[in-house]
């Protein structure tokens, strides 16, 4: 069953309402398409163009002489369709109230007079045009029926004063124009413009508003014209309004009846948007949309064009663009017959508020006609607006969505008729369910493409959104789902993400930009425009920096950081709150959600398993969560298999695959035996440069300066970290080992392991002696030393110097080259080795970006 209110139909199509109407205007039918095709494109610049400037667009005298300026623009017949000033509609609603409860009124009455006054006086300062003349009037004219309104007089006057605000505003842009001296007349609609209530709200009476202006042509043949907004007269003369948002719908009249080329309503947004961006920070400006696709919108709650506005306009094919007052550079949103298509199906997102669920449940209606029209028979009858219906094949149960306030009066009438029935047993229960949203999916583009319906409901199920009732109407322009309200905006951005967003965008958090995580950012930024320039745009990947963070603070940005300038922390930053991180990155409206952790900090790794089942991927360098506690590298693998990937590639050999090659041996049945190599790229560059003949402590100063080592090379020559790289592998092979089961052998002489780094430095010869000693033994023996790690096919696991037999793998490296050799059952006789640069802030940076890219290739990107 279609998805739109019942109300949508009639508005959709007011002429078929309006006979007289319909038929002076049949003959216009016919040409609508061509009308439409002739304003594709968006620069042409029509002959005869409406405008309507909102009262935003209108909200001070500089705003004014913008909106001159921008209906400059080379029309040969311009109409200019005005709403109040900003804020004067609720003043003067809020002068009558202030009437009606006895209150003062007279300084609220003043203040709105003098704000026009000065605006007539900034816009026409030498009086040349009788603006101010005539304002004065118009307030006069005000007083005097304010201090004669009564308490009792009805709700037809209160509005009638309502719409003055226009009829006031027209005098301001037709005095700056530079009034009829400039060629601009100006029209108060009530002198042409006649409605009716309708049961849809305010109709035109076209045949006599038409004759109406005929008549007023006649009198006033100046090609451009100024025309209030908003106000209209009745079948009997009295002054009246088009209801809230009737400026629009006035400008839609005005376009139709002067016979307009094209209608422009200029706002203070740049067109429409794909979704609220209150709610959606990805919402984007729509190109183009088609009639149907705006109608189906503005039923479904879009603010920027009332359900009304579009049948003036589409009756006679006259194209309709939305543009901003304050960005005019912008190209706004097209309105026309037949749009350009869209990059997504799906053109645009809303939701509606305060609903409910009405459920008849009965056994007995299984087959029975008639069942549906009682139902809606008696919603009518008790004045109860149905905004959506759903009906399963089974016809078990009838469920409608309607307005909240409606609900309980709903449900009273559908009892009442189906009484009898229930008495009977053939209906059972009358359910309402409260607090109900509607999510409405709309565009012309889903029509007959398969495969919408479940990218948004797989969208949905993703951010584990429940859906109370679903309806897509025949023109398969529209889905829309019932909800809870409680999941409103998370539904919204994930139906978003699901239509808008590449498949394949992440959010992205680091977490440290020291050495490593300043090289990630800048291969991230040489990298990203060759991830955006994918022909398919399924498979672009769109990595989006949305947080970055140090020790102490951080930076989270609404829509994403530049990778190049994200490093500098000291500016727009905040006390660092992990949590806050972390939620901050796991963003609704982003599809997928990663951090990564460059920090080496302990705390930060104990935060890990969280992520993960929160299903946030996590990539480091850092050995902490993968030689840590036992029990928290279980925690984290167990929250990996069911929530978020784990990707830890760069914590052994920095860029080298060597954890993707032991991952590879294993998961295809090979059998580990032994692990030997060198796991350090500082000690590798010591001893390949070691010989004898340089003190070692010469060369540690070397590589300090070099910046091969870390801060305090003391970290280095522990041997504790390759004894962590040891204990990552032993791990991975399935082996349940912890750093303390490791014999390490440290470099550091015991009486300078707790001395500060200075006197280290300032000591430093005394390791020379010992490894001195070891050289010459090694070299008698025609051996050369080595700093390993080993772990046994019986489990012995230990890390220090040793003197490898000649023709070993690790004789062979150069400089900082990591080494590793893997013996298995396959590769028993002849090890299998990895051999490269490990060490260096790029390897181990290009190492973590692989494992980002890993990660969003297992997403379908295709990097």
């Amino acid at each position: 069953m279609s998805s739109a209110p019942p109300q949508a139909a009639s508005v959709h199509h007011a002429s078929d309402t309006q006979p007289d109407a319909a038929a002076a205007d049949d003959h216009l039918a016919a040409d609508a398409a061509a009308k439409a095709a002739a304003y594709a494109e968006a620069t042409l610049s029509p002959a005869r163009h409406a405008h309507k400037f909102g009262g935003s667009s209108l909200a001070d005298p500089d705003r004014y002489r913008v909106a001159v300026g921008l209906l400059d623009d080379g029309a040969r017949e311009r109409v200019a369709v005005v709403s109040a000033m900003q804020g004067v509609t609720d003043a003067l609603l809020a002068l009558v109230a202030a009437v009606r409860d006895g209150q003062d009124w007279a300084p609220a009455w003043s203040a709105l007079r003098k704000r026009h006054l000065d605006t007539a006086l900034s816009l026409d300062p030498h009086r040349r045009h009788g603006t101010i003349e005539a304002l004065e009037g118009e307030f006069e004219r005000l007083r005097d029926t304010l201090e004669g309104l009564r308490r009792d007089d009805d709700e037809t006057l209160a509005a009638a004063l309502s719409g003055l605000g226009e009829v006031w505003s027209s005098y301001l842009i037709h005095a700056a124009l530079g009034g009829a001296p400039a060629g601009w007349a100006r029209l108060d609609a009530r002198e042409v413009l006649v409605v009716h209530p309708g049961e849809m709200g305010v109709a035109v009476d076209w045949a006599r508003s038409r004759e109406n202006l005929g008549e007023w042509r006649k009198r006033n043949d100046a090609a451009n014209v100024v025309v209030t907004g908003f106000v209209a007269r009745d079948p009997h003369g009295r002054d009246t309004t088009l209801g809230r948002n009737g400026s629009d719908y006035s400008a839609a009249i005005f376009a139709n009846l002067f016979d307009a080329d094209a209608l422009t309503i200029w706002t203070d947004v740049d067109g429409v948007l794909s979704a609220d961006p209150r709610l959606v920070p990805d919402a984007v400006c729509l190109p183009s949309m088609s009639y149907a696709e705006a109608c189906e919108l503005a039923y479904f709650g879009a603010k920027v064009l009332h359900p009304q506005t579009m049948a003036p306009v589409q009756q006679r094919g006259i194209p309709l663009r939305i543009r901003n007052t304050r960005n005019p550079q912008a190209p706004g949103t097209l309105i026309s017959l037949r749009p350009q298509p869209g990059a997504a199906p799906v053109k645009g997102l809303s939701l509606v508020h305060d609903l409910a669920v009405l459920e008849l449940v009965g056994n007995g209606m299984v087959g029975v006609p008639g069942a549906a029209e009682r139902l809606f028979g008696a919603l009518r009858a008790a004045g109860v607006s149905v905004t959506m219906i759903s009906q399963g094949s089974s016809e078990h149960s009838i469920c409608c969505v309607v307005r909240a306030d409606q609900a309980q009066r709903g449900r009273n009438a559908i009892v009442a008729a189906f009484a009898e029935a229930m008495a009977d047993g053939q209906a059972q229960h009358v359910l309402v369910t409260p607090d109900i949203c509607v999510l409405a999916a709309v565009g012309d583009g889903m029509v007959g493409l398969p495969g919408v319906a479940a990218q948004l409901f797989d969208g949905l199920a993703k951010a584990r959104v429940n859906l109370r009732a679903i309806a897509q109407g025949a023109g398969e322009r529209n889905i829309s789902v019932a909800i809870a309200a409680r999941d409103a905006t998370r539904a919204l951005r994930a139906a978003h993400s699901a239509f808008w967003l590449s498949p394949q965008c992440i959010s992205v958090g680091v977490i440290g930009p020291g050495k490593v995580g300043r090289a990630l950012l800048a291969q991230l930024s040489a990298a990203q425009p060759r991830f955006q320039r994918e022909a398919r745009p399924q498979f672009r990947l769109d990595l989006r920096l949305r947080a970055l963070a140090d020790s102490r603070r951080m930076r989270l940005a609404p829509r994403a950081l530049e990778f190049e300038d994200a490093q500098a922390l000291e500016h727009e930053s905040e006390p660092l709150d992990l949590d806050r991180f972390a939620a901050h990155v796991r963003a609704e409206h982003i599809p997928h959600a990663l951090i990564v952790d460059c920090s080496g900090s302990d705390a930060v790794a104990a935060r890990y398993p969280d992520w993960l089942a929160a299903g946030i991927h996590v990539v480091t360098p850092s050995k902490h969560a993968g030689a840590g506690p036992l029990a928290r590298y279980d925690a984290i693998r167990e929250a990996a298999r069911h929530g978020g990937q784990f990707r830890y590639e760069a914590t052994v050999g920095a860029g080298l695959p060597v954890i993707q090659t032991l991952r590879s041996l294993l998961d295809t049945g090979d059998e580990l035996t032994e692990v030997e190599g060198i796991l350090s790229g500082t000690l590798a560059w010591l001893f390949n440069r070691y010989d004898g003949r340089t003190p070692f402590s010469a060369l540690v100063r070397e590589a300090h300066e070099l910046g091969y080592t870390e801060p305090d090379p003391r970290d280095d020559l522990s041997g504790t970290d390759v004894a962590r790289k040891l204990v990552i592998l032993a791990r991975e092979a399935g082996r349940p080992l912890s750093l303390d089961q490791i014999e390490v052998e440290s470099l550091v002489p015991e009486q300078l392991r707790a001395v500060s780094k200075e006197e280290f430095f300032a000591r430093l010869d005394e390791l020379d002696a010992p490894l001195q000693q070891r050289f010459d033994a090694a070299r008698a023996a025609g051996l050369s030393l080595r700093y390993l790690a080993r772990l046994d096919r019986d489990g012995r696991a230990s890390v220090g110097v040793v003197t490898p037999q000649p023709g070993h793998a690790a004789l062979h490296g150069a400089l900082t080259d990591n080494l590793i050799q893997f013996r298995t059952r396959r590769y028993a006789d002849n090890p299998l080795v990895v051999q490269g640069p490990g060490a260096g802030p790029d390897v181990t940076a290009a190492g973590v970006f692989g494992d980002m890219l890993t990660i969003a290739q297992t997403l379908g990107a295709r990097a």
